[in-house]
């Protein structure tokens, strides 16, 4: 499997993934879609950090003269969605002026330029882009977990987000960007170490709050991987780097066992003289996995529903979107014996799911215990055909296996065997094993 790991422990933001994905390997034409819907253009240029050659990229005006040129340089403040003024980490650490000169031009740096910008009207903006489908899946996606973290910060709704820098050109150029890069790479999974957040505070216009920032925090609540601090006072995970990330990438406490074949390095702004203020990308073949299957849990107890109703909840909540449904035997107050039936669904089957629960067993009450999602194999179906006393008899056969296709599970479907055995008059085990050795050969 394609694999793409992230070496997170000097966190990550918008330009050093970029970075990192053109230093892996990516084509810097496959941004040619943002620049062409946008007055910007990427500026990519090699650093050195701490002694390690690095990618820098920078999101840049194409045209400075209708820019305000009161924008605070990134060491000073500028604003986060809502205006949340602090200083941004990984950005333009050590430029003497925001608007300067590469060749015979003028260009200006992008960052928190261009019109702020509703969560709809970044939808609308990015729907109107030339990408490829999962492009802008991956991207609208991104957006909305930067939406909601920030709603979740102020305690609104999503449609009444207004972004202020996540909505400013740059932003959009770094989240569309990550996107397209990832697409030309042609990555099948994503994973990261945990993510070094930094530490010490920053300037908010609401006042001083520690990092991380309470954005990093509402992104992270939904994400994969873990945050750590350090290993410096400075914001080193920015929300964009941090909703990127939520999205494309799986935790991994180390690096997974990965046959690398490319690797490079983002640079972030700062020049660190003890660390190296870079983002490591490794890209390779790794091995197969289970996928991740998004769901949530549901349990009730019940203590006076008769068997028969029990039974038949195996029957009925599929029909409404359960994935499993299990019984357990247990004693409630007064030692009087219950039950607790415990139900895995998707998160958006979840209500009807509790309304058919409660409807079907008289319970006054459905908790969700909110697991985030479970490790499935991908299942496949084979028909297999026993021939038996000059018979032959189809048998279905459930085959598990990861991502990469390497069979771990065979297991033929009771129905079909039980129907062999009857008519047979062989065992149901042997009926089964036949048709799993079929399978197996």
């Amino acid at each position: 499997m394609r694999t793409l790991a992230f070496d997170g422990r000097m966190g990550a933001a918008g330009d050093m993934l970029l970075g990192a994905l053109l230093a892996a390997g990516a084509d810097r034409e496959a941004l040619s879609p943002v620049e062409d819907a946008l007055d910007i253009e990427y500026a990519v240029s090699t650093v050195d950090r701490s002694g390690i050659a690095a990618t820098r990229v920078e999101v840049l005006l194409s045209d400075a003269d209708d820019v305000d040129d009161s924008h605070d340089d990134a060491h000073g403040t500028h604003s986060h969605a809502h205006s949340h003024d602090h200083d941004e980490g990984h950005d333009h650490a050590g430029d003497d002026e925001y608007s300067h000169t590469h060749g015979d031009h003028d260009h200006t740096h992008a960052e928190g330029h261009g019109p702020s910008r509703t969560y709809a009207e970044v939808v609308e903006l990015v729907g109107e882009m030339d990408l490829p489908a999962t492009v802008r899946t991956d991207a609208l996606a991104i957006f909305e977990i930067l939406g909601e973290a920030e709603a979740s910060v102020h305690g609104t709704d999503l449609d009444d987000t207004h972004f202020h820098e996540v909505g400013a050109d740059d932003a959009i150029a770094d989240i569309v960007g990550v996107c397209l890069l990832l697409d030309d790479l042609d990555i099948e999974r994503v994973v990261t170490t945990p993510l070094a957040t930094g530490g010490g505070t920053v300037e908010m216009s609401h006042g001083t709050y520690p990092v991380p920032t309470p954005a990093v925090v509402a992104v992270a609540e939904r994400a994969d991987w873990s945050l750590q601090g350090g290993p410096i006072d400075r914001e080193l995970l920015t929300p964009t780097g941090a909703a990127i990330l939520a999205h494309i990438a799986d935790g991994t406490e180390s690096l997974p066992p990965l046959d690398v074949d490319a690797s490079g390095y983002g640079a972030g702004g700062w020049d660190l003289d003890s660390r190296p203020n870079v983002l490591r990308a490794m890209v390779g073949d790794g091995a197969g996995r289970l996928r991740r299957d998004e769901i949530t849990v549901l349990e009730t107890n019940v203590d006076d529903a008769p068997p028969e109703v029990l039974g038949d909840l195996q029957r009925s909540l599929p029909d409404v979107g359960a994935r499993d449904v299990s019984i357990v035997p247990t004693t409630m107050k007064k030692s009087r014996p219950g039950h607790i039936v415990k139900v895995i669904c998707r998160p958006e089957d979840a209500e009807r799911v509790a309304r058919r629960l409660a409807e079907a067993t008289g319970t006054l009450g459905v908790r969700e215990s909110g697991a985030g999602h479970r490790w499935v194999a991908d299942r496949e179906y084979e028909t297999v055909f026993l021939s038996i006393d000059g018979e032959e008899f189809d048998v279905t056969v459930k085959v598990a296996s990861d991502t990469d296709g390497a069979v771990f599970d065979v297991s033929a479907e009771y129905d079909d065997a039980a129907a062999v055995a009857d008519t047979t008059g062989l065992p149901v085990r042997e009926v089964m094993q036949r048709a799993e050795q079929l399978v197996r050969e």
